[in-house]
């Protein structure tokens, strides 16, 4: 995980926030505003206290605010350079921000409403932890991975420099949700999205933003062509 976060802290400091979302280009616009649009559809975040695990340099944080409209949110990252970039970014929001590891959360039992992990669990080192943390501190949390049965992911991850760097990894979805089932979660509203990737050409971005729709109601074809699938999981009473 040092790599990653080294990774990402210099991403912070050379860019002033992430490669995807500051300066970014039209697919890593398009595909980080259809995860957005996922995790609204998925849960109800108004008038809830959020907390956003692995916020990174405040992005997500920011676009779930805004569109959401929570009472009030808390984001904390590993990057301490992209928690300083996201702190600048709060204006006049209820949002603050802290650095944490997400495997050793300094909050209390159910302190949130609903914690949401974008994007967190592949760069952890024990994502179950990072995942039994977050069910810990919220008895709802929303959960954002790539698709593990993507198989162009497992080749990215193999050969991309990006990927590699910021060891990128993903996880097949049953073993996601078996994981919160050990941990006495109940899985709900799962969804499979997103066909344009984070990095490519403009023009190859427009044409799969277009068939996106279509794959994403073929049900055998997205399961292996969508990049990302989005959850949520409810901790189970008594």
């Amino acid at each position: 995980m040092e790599k990653a976060v080294a990774a990402f802290n210099r991403d912070a400091l050379v860019n002033e926030g992430y490669l995807y979302a500051n300066n970014a280009r039209l697919s890593s616009a398009l595909a980080t505003r259809r995860l957005t649009d996922a995790v609204l559809a998925v849960a109800r975040f108004r008038g809830k206290k959020v907390l956003d695990v692995g916020c990174g340099d405040g992005t997500y944080t920011l676009q779930l605010f805004d569109h959401a409209s929570p009472a009030s949110m808390h984001g904390v990252d590993h990057a301490a350079n992209a928690i300083e970039v996201a702190r600048t970014r709060v204006g006049d929001r209820p949002i603050t921000y802290g650095v944490c590891s997400a495997e050793s959360l300094p909050l209390a039992d159910d302190s949130f409403d609903i914690a949401q992990l974008r994007g967190v669990l592949h760069h952890v080192n024990d994502p179950v932890k990072a995942l039994k943390e977050a069910m810990r501190v919220a008895p709802v949390v929303v959960v954002t991975e790539p698709n593990g049965y993507n198989p162009i992911l497992k080749v990215l991850e193999k050969v991309s420099r990006y990927h590699i760097e910021h060891e990128e990894r993903s996880f097949f979805p049953f073993t996601l949700h078996s994981w919160a089932r050990k941990l006495g979660g109940i899985v709900r509203s799962s969804m499979v999205v997103g066909l344009v990737p984070f990095f490519c050409p403009d023009r190859m971005a427009e044409i799969l933003k277009a068939i996106e729709p279509v794959v994403e109601r073929l049900p055998i074809v997205r399961s292996l062509a969508l990049g990302t699938e989005v959850f949520v999981i409810e901790r189970r009473r008594g």
